[in-house]
């Protein structure tokens, strides 16, 4: 019997580099593009048809006012207009081909990106400091796939064709295509001065959005305390402010590209005006036919649609733009090498050694020196005053932060030889900040694999003293824990954390605070975990304060100012490291008219 697991989540360790591509960035970014080459021909061709058949106004015109017209001719005016409708048909159905090759294109590179992006959420935050709220990529992602599904590279597979109606323009007269030709200029110089306008307050304004973004989520994440201790109002201030400087660069950037993209719109209509002057100039003076006139005119706002369209989609372009750059960057950042070979099973020892960590993005240790070994079947209590070291440890003995120098082994082998999804199934970790994913218990317990057994999640349970406390729920393991595992107590979450922890009866156990939220029936269940991974022959590391949590431990190793003071067994450093309690003071004896009283 298997429990359902759907896969909306994937699993943390999975996804960091499995299926981070074994391409370098660059490799890959050319092969998302080659991949889409024959899209790109499909748009390419259909707009070539297209730009073809948007002649058929301008020599629809220029039919009827020279041949039609003079020659009075029904007949041939219902020939012309059933083939020009059947052209305009056509050309419609193309270009609502063209639109739907384009969706498809913005859909397959996300896809194609998909992956890498969901699996630097994981990855990043511990490699360096995340800007903003940590999901531009994702972002990025959307803008880009917009984009391109948009009227955005439709400008650009037309733009390649102005030279094409501009020579028209000059095989109708010479003075057509000059006027014609200074337009395009025009138009283009226009384009330019969008792109150098546009660009430090678009950059600018994007960066404040990722940060009201943050202040947004920070202020939710925080509300009962903002509420209860009703500091909201400077909050408030701070978002204001910041607010204000948002709108003003994102005014200031669609002040430029709207005003440009008014003033290429007023141009063209000009041009237009003025091709029909020039026409009719030529006209008058017998050097030009009135279906000319008409049809030129037609001509050149076809040529300089594309200039317009692309002042217009700008914004939406230099978004993109930046987008891609951010994009190819984190492609760069989650390069890495494929393991062609797959270690088994650690099953002996940990050894940390000579280990200096820092935070992600420093160079400052906060840990240095570590060395210590552990077998397998031992357990090592890790204590110390705050701000130690302690956690830092934690996520270097777990390969979430790359040591400065020195090198963590499980069974000799240094963490970055394994495969990160092979690596993940013989871990287990509770972090001291709990949080459960939205799904069922029985999801979050089982890591959200498709294709976990009910009895190995049971058996997590089991073995974290949590099975009773399910069951007694309405829905059981079916029971839904909410965002964040709201709908759960603080106990709860790290009850059911621990039973994700020791699922699959993971090698290695490393819990961080585990007894920070637990009542005297969790720390029992605690201590029985512990005992539980010893006598499997499995390794815990157990950081605590609270001296209840260090019952099943039989090692102690002791932290301070980020290195180890001592090293041992639990009784023998315990007894080294408690200081002998003061004596009470004794109470100072007065005498009060002839009395003793104590004070």
């Amino acid at each position: 019997m298997t429990t359902s697991v759907s896969p909306p989540q994937r699993d943390e360790k999975a996804l960091i580099l499995n299926r981070t591509s074994e391409q370098p960035p660059q490799v890959f970014l050319v092969a998302v593009l080659s991949s889409l080459r024959k899209a790109f021909l499909g748009v390419g061709l259909t707009s070539c048809v297209i730009n073809i058949l948007a002649l058929t106004g301008s020599f629809f015109m220029l039919q009827v006012y020279d041949r039609v017209i003079p020659g009075r001719s029904l007949p041939t005016l219902v020939g012309l207009g059933v083939i020009a409708a059947t052209l305009f048909l056509f050309q419609g159905v193309l270009e609502l081909i063209r639109s739907m090759l384009l969706v498809r294109v913005g859909t397959a590179v996300d896809e194609r990106f998909g992956d890498r992006v969901y699996g630097s959420l994981i990855l990043l935050p511990s490699r360096m400091q995340m800007p903003g709220d940590g999901l531009q990529c994702v972002r990025d992602l959307d803008t880009v796939r917009g984009f391109l599904s948009g009227q955005g590279p439709t400008a650009l597979f037309d733009m390649p064709w102005m030279p094409f109606y501009l020579g028209l323009c000059f095989l109708f007269h010479f003075w057509i295509g000059v006027t014609a030709l200074a337009g395009a200029v025009l138009l283009i110089g226009l384009t330019a001065l969008t792109e150098i306008r546009s660009r430090a307050p678009a950059k600018e304004a994007a960066k404040l959005a990722a940060e009201r973004i943050t202040l947004a989520e920070a202020t939710k994440r925080n509300s009962e305390a903002v509420l209860a201790m009703g500091f909201g109002r400077f909050i408030g201030q701070r978002w204001t402010d910041l607010n204000r400087r948002y709108l003003a660069n994102h005014v200031a950037a669609s002040a430029v590209t709207g005003g440009l993209g008014t003033a290429s719109k007023i141009l063209r209509m000009m041009l237009q005006s003025g091709v029909l002057a020039v026409g009719a100039y030529l006209v008058i003076n017998q050097q030009a036919t009135g279906g000319i006139m008409i049809a030129s005119s037609i001509l050149v706002s076809r040529a300089l649609a594309p200039v317009e369209l692309a002042i217009g989609q700008w914004k939406g372009f230099v978004a993109a733009r930046q987008s891609w750059a951010r994009l190819t960057k984190l492609m760069t950042l989650m390069a890495t090498e494929q393991r062609e070979v797959t270690l088994p099973a650690p099953c002996k020892s940990l050894t940390v050694e000579g280990l200096h960590v820092a935070a992600p993005g420093s160079r400052n240790p906060i840990v240095r020196g570590v060395s210590f070994k552990v077998s397998a079947g031992e357990a090592v209590g890790i204590i110390g005053p705050s701000a130690s070291g302690k956690s830092t440890l934690a996520r270097a003995v777990t390969g979430l932060w790359l040591p400065l120098s020195g090198a963590v082994r499980l069974d000799e082998a240094m963490l970055s030889q394994w495969d990160p999804h092979e690596l993940g199934r013989h871990l287990g970790y509770l972090p001291q900040d709990v949080s459960l994913f939205e799904g069922s218990i029985s999801q979050n317990i089982a890591r959200f694999d498709p294709e976990a057994r009910s009895e190995a999640i049971i058996e997590a349970a089991r073995a974290a003293g949590v099975y009773d406390m399910i069951v007694q729920f309405p829905e059981g393991f079916d029971t839904r824990v909410g965002e964040h595992g709201s709908a759960l107590s603080a106990g709860q979450r790290q009850r059911v954390a621990l039973a994700r922890a020791l699922y699959g009866k993971p090698f290695l156990v490393v819990l961080d605070e585990p007894n920070s939220n637990l009542d005297a029936e969790g720390e029992a269940a605690l201590t029985q975990a512990i005992s539980g991974v010893r006598a499997r022959g499995g390794i815990a590391l157990v950081i605590a304060h609270r001296p209840s949590a260090l019952i099943a431990v039989d090692k102690v190793l002791v932290m301070g100012n980020g290195q180890m003071q001592a090293f041992g067994p639990k009784d023998e450093v315990l007894s080294k490291t408690t200081k002998p309690s003061k004596p009470a003071p004794q109470p100072v004896r007065l005498l009060i008219a002839g009395e003793e009283t104590g004070s």
